[in-house]
């Protein structure tokens, strides 16, 4: 369910960009949210056997791509932006990790505090909530923590890779026909 998530917001990027590539600088920040996902479910103690079995932990993964998307959107976008605009690739990728720190961090730590009531759940149903929260909780730190400052370095990586690898008009000779 995992792979097909990704597949599937992989197709929506590359239809709204346009493009093949940028959808990559988008999604590569996902397994660190992964990562950090099963690192809390892990730290939780939620899960005996397998941290991926549990569909409340599947449902955690699948909505931190989303999020996780989210955030590398804000960075990547305004960099795509002002990288069309004329500036050079590494300036447009640091200027849009500059501006957007903070918009990411907000919204990012309001999802955290607000999935705090679920990572500490009692009564009936809590395993399931907890299994949720420290799911989505360890994800969104993680892609916080370290996504956000390799999302402008895949992003001017994938940009330069691709900008090599795009096909220049093949030039014609200049040479007049025979008659």
């Amino acid at each position: 369910m995992f792979a097909f998530a990704i597949f599937l917001v992989f197709l929506i990027l590359a239809a709204q960009y346009e493009s093949w590539s940028l959808p990559f600088s988008v999604l590569l920040g996902t397994p660190f949210a992964a990562f950090g996902a099963f690192l809390g479910l892990w730290l939780a103690r939620q899960s005996s056997e397998s941290y991926v079995n549990n569909v409340f932990a599947q449902i955690g993964l699948v909505m931190l791509i989303g999020l996780a998307a989210k955030n590398a959107i804000l960075i990547v976008e305004f960099a795509k932006d002002e990288y069309e605009k004329g500036k050079p690739l590494i300036d447009a990728a640091l200027e849009g990790a500059r501006l957007r720190l903070r918009p990411i961090l907000m919204t990012s730590f309001a999802f955290i505090f607000g999935c705090l009531p679920l990572w500490f759940a009692s009564g009936s149903g809590a395993v399931a909530r907890r299994v949720l929260g420290s799911t989505v909780i360890g994800g969104m730190i993680a892609a916080s923590a370290i996504a956000i400052f390799l999302i402008p370095v895949t992003f001017y990586v994938i940009e330069r890779f691709f900008a090599g690898h795009e096909r220049a008009p093949e030039a014609r000779p200049n040479v007049e026909p025979v008659r």
